[in-house]
């Protein structure tokens, strides 16, 4: 099969982005953001809900949250305050998804020299996700707390059209997870209404080329390993 152009450029949109976890210090454009959010609203819903809901935080904003997840993330007994409001793991890990998560996290360690007896340098390494690891944009993305599981499908396509479309601005982000359990400071931080919850964070910005840590190309299963054609 020949690829066209249109369908090369979607191609390499897609697989070109990666979870980066060192950003430049190189300004985004207002203009920028606006308009990767504006096509990543395209995104399917059920009934054309639109469950998403987007805080952009820049400068001092963002350094204030940060400051302030920082603070009980380093901080022990402050930290065994927090949980996640929503389980996005399974409470149970079983093979083949255990072996995967384990794989990813020390090749990630192994890059930057972490072994599993520096804990400190592995605590400071995760604390990299609530500075947003230097980006200069992050969001955080909230939900209507009444909408239902089919909602949180709906988001999830929301999500990867927002990467998608900061790759085709030469943008690169990382999705992050690591903000549910900090989901109290971050409403009151932001002043959240006692209607929404926290989905995740997301850092936006240019991937710093030097960083070792920006090498990690994780893994990817065969297509016949998950999919069955019948006919």
């Amino acid at each position: 099969m020949i690829q066209n152009e249109q369908q090369k450029m979607v191609d390499s949109a897609i697989t070109s982005r990666r979870s980066i976890r060192a950003f430049l210090p190189t300004p985004v454009a207002r203009e920028d953001v606006e308009s990767i959010l504006d096509v990543a609203a395209r995104a399917p819903s059920g009934t054309n809900t639109q469950p998403w809901k987007v805080y952009v935080l820049t400068g001092a904003a963002k350094e204030r949250l940060s400051a302030e997840v920082l603070r009980a993330h380093n901080d022990q007994s402050l930290s065994r305050q927090h949980a996640e409001e929503y389980a996005y793991y399974p409470r149970e890990w079983v093979a083949p998804y255990i072996d995967r998560r384990r794989k990813v996290g020390w090749d990630l360690y192994a890059l930057l020299g972490l072994t599993r007896e520096n804990k400190a340098g592995m605590h400071a390494q995760h604390g990299r996700n609530y500075a947003f690891f230097d980006a200069p944009v992050g969001m955080i993305f909230t939900i209507d707390r009444i909408m239902e599981q089919g909602s949180w499908l709906d988001y999830g396509m929301f999500l990867q059209n927002v990467m998608i479309a900061a790759r085709a601005r030469g943008l690169d982000t990382c999705p992050q997870a690591a903000f549910t359990q900090y989901h109290k400071i971050i409403a009151d931080v932001l002043q959240l209404p006692p209607n929404e919850m926290v989905v995740c964070g997301m850092s936006l910005g240019y991937a710093d080329p030097d960083k070792i840590e920006n090498t990690l190309v994780t893994e990817r299963e065969a297509v016949s390993t998950f999919a069955k054609f019948i006919e």
